[in-house]
């Protein structure tokens, strides 16, 4: 490790075999957590390339338990995180509304390392139980609509890692892997992501993978549709920049977007979205990060129609439906 060190720390990069043989060798227990950390600080301080990322990539796929539940076409909803922004856990709120609204939904995902309250943490507060038997897994899906893949369960290097990255406490290249390596590998994804340079690097990364995609950035920060700003939307079949005032919705105050300050108040956040009790604010973003997934897998419909799916779901108590479902059917 000490070489590879002194090669990053010359400015130089990795080709995507030596980043893939140096996760292996980290999840091999190779290398200790003080060489891990600098490894992570190295890609803070400089932009991670596209053959790194794809390296990273190639180890975790490598590695990971595969699950298949692709006869289900699951769309995953995720953020990269590392933001620095602490919101409640919109993307995991715009899940069950995407669920409610009928369609199915694999959500990877893990506990917070950059934030209060990552997915898991708020499925767990909820009395959720994370499992990798694809026979529950599945039956989730077809009973709620939805199926959480805890990323450790299906990761031994996301989970070699996962001490390190919450002493560190900010973002680190894991953020941008873990929506690369959802085990269901599912053909539809919806990701928010926390600057426009990583925006590309993704959005380069998807046009050679067949996934049909939709990635979003606030221009303000946000790794979400946070209705605070304008934000970015690029896919399959091109690219451009949206006013919340232009698609229906009122801008949104970043304070009404804060989670709080512990995993219970997240939570209780979290419950009052999907129980339609929410400020406006909180519901309208979770409300249009809902429509932007319908869209991904339904490329046909106009936006106005795919905001009005997700907010009806939202209002008539389906997502909360879907989201209760999904508790009793993973707290056993």
């Amino acid at each position: 490790m000490k070489q590879i060190l002194y090669k990053l720390f010359e400015h130089r990069y990795l080709g995507r075999t030596e980043a893939r043989d140096i996760l292996q060798n980290i999840v091999q227990g190779k290398y200790n957590d003080a060489q891990i950390a600098s490894l992570i600080t190295v890609f803070l301080m400089r932009n991670i390339s596209v053959e790194e990322l794809t390296g990273f990539r190639d180890a975790l796929l490598e590695m990971h338990i595969p699950v298949d539940l692709s006869e289900y076409a699951p769309i995953d909803i995720v953020g990269t995180g590392g933001d620095g922004k602490n919101t409640f856990n919109i993307s995991t709120a715009a899940c069950f509304v995407v669920a409610g609204a009928g369609y199915r939904v694999v959500k990877h995902g893990n506990y917070g390392a950059s934030s209060v309250s990552g997915a898991s943490n708020v499925l767990e507060q909820h009395g959720g139980k994370f499992t990798g038997h694809s026979g529950r897994l599945q039956q989730s899906l077809e009973e709620s609509g939805v199926a959480y893949l805890h990323a450790p369960f299906f990761s031994p290097a996301l989970k070699s890692v996962g001490p390190v990255r919450r002493a560190l406490g900010v973002r680190t290249f894991f953020n941008m892997l873990g929506p690369l390596v959802n085990p269901v590998l599912p053909r539809y994804q919806l990701l928010g992501v926390y600057n426009l340079k990583l925006a590309r690097l993704y959005n380069y990364m998807y046009q050679q993978s067949g996934v049909n995609y939709t990635i979003v950035h606030s221009l303000d920060g946000y790794d979400e549709v946070s209705l605070t700003s304008p934000f970015k939307a690029l896919n399959n079949r091109g690219e451009g920049i949206y006013l919340p005032e232009e698609i229906g919705f009122g801008r949104v105050a970043e304070e009404e977007l804060s989670g709080g300050n512990t995993v219970t108040e997240a939570a209780a956040i979290f419950d009052r979205v999907l129980a339609n009790e929410a400020t406006r604010g909180q519901e309208d973003c979770v409300i249009a990060n809902a429509a932007f997934a319908i869209r991904t897998l339904r490329p046909g419909i106009a936006l106005p129609d795919a905001i009005a799916e997700a907010r009806e779901a939202l209002e008539s108590g389906r997502a909360l439906r879907a989201f209760r479902k999904f508790v009793e059917l993973n707290e056993k």
